[in-house]
């Protein structure tokens, strides 16, 4: 496995989360994206991953904005799946 595979392998298993909400919005992105992820979209879900379940269903689900323009594009087509 080469090591963009792996990452993009470690950042489905973080996609794992509490709330069921966020887990269905990432099982619906990574269907839709498969493994057509580059360094800059895995950077920017990477941050997005760091966040607290409740904190990143908020952006999620448009109750707050982002003001960091390398995670909009991410956010948009999240709330699109």
């Amino acid at each position: 496995m080469d090591e963009h595979a792996a990452r993009l392998h470690r950042l489905r298993w973080h996609c794992r989360r509490a709330l069921l909400e966020l887990d269905l919005v990432f099982q619906r992105y990574w269907q839709r994206v498969g493994d057509d992820v580059d360094a800059e979209q895995a950077a920017a879900l990477e941050r997005l991953l760091e966040m607290e379940d409740h904190d990143l269903w908020e952006l999620v689900s448009g109750r707050c904005e982002t003001t960091d323009p390398q995670l909009n594009g991410l956010v948009e087509r999240l709330r699109q799946v």
